[in-house]
């Protein structure tokens, strides 16, 4: 269970590294589900890691930065279906 506890911490860590050097570049925008899901994604990681270990003030934070991202995929989808739902009622018939 601790190796299990450990890969968790450290692929966490890893991804949202990755997204936030890919979002740097200019490689994903802050709007892609793939960066949102990025950090959903690592913070559970860090969640798991610091969670287990006692260090409550990080495992907080970490759910708070799930909610976030999970609240941005949810916000992003809504506005791109309204934006598909008005270019199909103005396309002509």
């Amino acid at each position: 269970m601790q190796l299990f506890i450990e890969i968790a911490g450290w692929s966490g860590a890893v991804i949202i590294l990755v997204a936030y050097g890919l979002l740097s570049a200019d490689k994903l925008s802050s709007k892609s589900g793939t960066y949102q899901w990025m950090n959903v994604i690592g913070a559970a990681g860090f969640v798991i890691n610091s969670g287990s270990k006692g260090a409550y003030p990080s495992a907080v934070l970490n759910m708070i930065w799930i909610g976030i991202a999970i609240f941005a995929v949810v916000r992003n989808r809504a506005a791109a279906e309204g934006r598909n739902q008005v270019t199909t009622e103005s396309a002509p018939r």
